[in-house]
């Protein structure tokens, strides 16, 4: 980390809700989307350097709105943060790693926040790199692992339009994908999926919340006959003994995602030995330092480790995430880059998005987050704006 030749602080703030728009509508459980729904932030600092942060509030996730979240950020967040000072990167850093996803006080602990504080983690980040002249989350090795590929995901579709976007991943040559379901009777969906795709392709299923307790033993062990050994967030998120129970009883692979947004937990998860696996996501972690912390605690755990994504996030999300990758390891299923394969426009240079295979793109390799905001492109999406100085 390079040291500053005197103390930064910020000079504004602008604050941006945004819709993104989508190639095609995007269906799970929970929710149906035909936009990203997002919160950008944008943070320029006295010395004139600008960074941006991202997320994406779901209230199913995290209890936030996209609506609460502004006006948190609005009102109660960025006005304290107007007078914080930074010596150094490490300085930004051991302030966000002190938070670790949360304000620090501002807001009650009990109140849903980490969406918001998600915007402000990769605001501080992006704008003190630059103007420190330091990568956020700097991480030895510089490179991702060889093996590293992300995953395909395929939305809560039935018959032949299930059958042709899994025949797309196929023929793009993804090996692991993830399928949306949101009845315990898509058993159907998975044997199609098996056929398709054929004995050696790992097939994973995401029901966000869908079953009840019951309904998930059953549909695990039906789904289970034809290779599916992880199963997302079956059900409801609060029912962590429900978890625990799918956990002994069918013996198969738990994920946590809703279940899981902060220290306090994903402590109680393991405690509780509710899951053998976490998804990780920037988004509703509350940024990429709190994401760091709770993916070494999935790993100290003994669990395996997935890095989620928002369906939505733009590039901006997706180089924290490549940072991410970088500073964790070992990492089972990655989800993320998505770039224009869902998006109709990206605001964000250069723009990220998974290969052939699921190869990831280049890490950026600039100060801060490493990639640039087109303000242009931004400002056509944005239909609420606040500014805070």
């Amino acid at each position: 980390m390079s040291k500053g030749e005197r103390v930064a602080g910020i000079a504004s703030f602008e604050l941006s809700a945004v819709d993104l728009p989508f190639r095609k509508p995007f269906k799970h459980a929970a929710a149906e989307r035909t936009s990203s729904y997002s919160l950008f932030l944008k943070c320029v600092t006295d010395s004139g350097t600008v960074g941006f942060g991202e997320s994406l509030p779901r209230e199913y996730v995290t209890g936030e709105s996209r609506a609460s979240a502004f006006a948190m950020l609005r009102d109660d967040i960025l006005p304290r943060l107007l007078d914080q000072r930074f010596e150094s990167m490490l300085d930004v850093e051991n302030f966000l790693n002190q938070c670790d996803g949360q304000t620090p006080g501002w807001v009650a602990a009990e109140v849903p926040q980490t969406a918001a504080w998600c915007a402000v983690d990769l605001a501080l980040l992006d704008a003190f790199g630059k103007a420190f002249v330091a990568r956020a989350l700097s991480a030895e090795p510089a490179t991702l692992p060889a093996d590293f590929r992300y995953s395909g995901a395929l939305s809560a579709d039935k018959g032949w339009r299930l059958v042709k976007s899994a025949l797309k991943q196929r023929l793009f040559g993804i090996r692991q994908v993830k399928l949306k379901v949101d009845e315990a009777g898509d058993v159907k969906a998975v044997r199609l999926l098996r056929r398709v795709f054929g004995r050696n392709f790992d097939v994973r299923v995401d029901a966000n919340m869908a079953w009840g307790v019951e309904q998930a033993i059953h549909a695990m062990r039906d789904m289970a006959r034809y290779g599916v050994q992880s199963f997302e967030q079956p059900i409801a998120a609060e029912d962590i003994e429900g978890l625990a129970r799918l956990v002994t009883e069918t013996r198969l692979g738990v994920m946590v995602d809703e279940s899981l947004t902060t220290r306090a937990s994903l402590q109680r998860l393991i405690e509780m030995k509710a899951c053998t696996a976490a998804n990780v996501r920037i988004s509703k972690c509350g940024g990429l330092v709190a994401a760091f912390n709770r993916a070494r605690e999935t790993l100290d755990a003994g669990l395996i480790l997935q890095f989620g994504c928002q369906v939505g996030e733009s590039s901006l999300l997706s180089a924290a995430h490549l940072r991410l990758a970088q500073a964790v390891q070992p990492v089972t299923y990655a989800e993320g880059c998505f770039g224009l394969f869902l998006l109709r426009e990206d605001p964000v240079v250069p723009l990220l998005q998974f290969g052939y295979g699921g190869r990831p793109p280049q890490v950026p390799q600039g100060n801060g987050l490493g990639v640039n905001i087109d303000e242009n492109v931004l400002a056509r999406w944005t239909v609420e704006k606040a500014r805070v100085e």
